[in-house]
């Protein structure tokens, strides 16, 4: 039967979370619970797109609109979020999505239109080879995961157990925050705003919960938030005060989360999107992960090349260098109006 592409309503939105729930293609980035965060959050346009056959959702196609004077005007599949593009049963439905997204991104004229594939699609449009992620079946046996880890990165683990180190699991997102802020500070990265991660937690529940990891005498070393869905693991937004690197603190938070949700019946653990060539990749890589490419490809509307928009593009550098100085409380500040467009 004929395949239509439609844009989501609420009305449909509890059968796109069906269809999503069971599409062997989806991701946690397809859920449309991102709709919600993308327009309160941050202000931005979604245009959520499914097909239907038959009366029946067979695709899905989550977008995005970003216009900034500072990074360009992009329609992408997902903002935020390390995978997108088309979930979709079959090939007729995934052309039809993808179709209309062209044709909606000819007509919001944007400069270009983004899909970030997991998987191999449309190899005849632009690429950019710059990803990769990290994902690994974990056993239910915490113990047998601990083995699984190389020697080197298992002393470290082993390093903050040493050192008393305990995890917790709360709802706390602005102790989140504080550790999140002082490490993306630290890095010269601009941070999300306090809301981000409170929408977060109000939209996807118990899907997103965050490990918050103190020392002996019950201060803060590191956090991270983590994304649950089906049979995985996300850990995302991750980040540590000064002490975690001494007390071994990244290295325990991380083990933390890989026990406590094998303990709980998930069966992935997905470390994420990190760059080439970075120190991301290579501490995921001593975990025994092996890197899988990201296959992000695009259409050119308005502009003449591939966007470049990270902090490995030499332009950067100088604004990058410049933030690492700016105080903390400066840097709290005016973060979250750029990083609102990073998408």
């Amino acid at each position: 039967m004929k395949v239509s592409a439609r844009r989501l309503d609420d009305a449909r939105q509890g059968d796109w979370e069906a269809f999503v729930d069971t599409c062997a293609q989806a991701t946690f980035f397809h859920r449309a619970g991102w709709r919600t965060v993308l327009e309160k959050a941050y202000g931005h346009a979604t245009y959520y797109l499914y097909a239907e056959r038959d009366g029946r959702i067979s695709g899905v196609l989550p977008l995005g609109h970003i216009r900034s004077r500072l990074f360009g005007n992009a329609l992408i599949s997902t903002p935020f979020c390390v995978y997108g593009g088309v979930a979709a049963d079959d090939e007729s439905s995934a052309r039809a999505l993808e179709d209309a997204a062209c044709d909606l991104a000819r007509e919001l004229r944007v400069d270009h239109l983004e899909l970030r594939n997991r998987e191999p699609r449309n190899p005849d449009w632009l690429g950019k080879d710059l990803y990769v992620t990290f994902r690994k079946t974990i056993d239910p046996d915490p113990e047998r995961n601990l083995l699984a880890v190389p020697r080197k990165q298992r002393a470290m683990i082993r390093k903050g157990i040493k050192s008393g180190l305990r995890s917790s699991i709360d709802d706390d997102t602005d102790a989140f925050y504080a550790i999140y802020a002082d490490s993306v500070h630290r890095l010269g990265t601009p941070v999300f705003p306090r809301r981000y991660f409170r929408l977060l937690k109000d939209t996807f529940g118990v899907a997103c919960e965050i490990t918050r990891v103190t020392a002996p005498d019950g201060r803060d070393v590191s956090a991270v938030l983590s994304f649950r869905f089906r049979d995985e693991i996300l850990p995302y937004y991750g980040g540590g005060l000064q002490a975690a690197r001494q007390l071994a603190g990244y290295d325990f938070l991380y083990w933390e989360v890989m026990r406590r949700a094998c303990e709980r019946g998930c069966r992935v653990f997905d470390y994420g999107r990190s760059k080439r060539g970075t120190g991301s990749l290579s501490f995921k890589k001593n975990w025994g992960f092996e890197p899988e490419p990201l296959h992000y490809r695009f259409q050119l509307v308005r502009a003449s090349s591939v966007p470049d928009v990270n902090p490995l593009n030499p332009k950067y550098r100088l604004f990058i260098d410049a933030w690492k100085r700016m105080p903390l409380w400066l840097a709290n500040a005016l973060g979250p109006m750029i990083a609102r467009d990073l998408g």
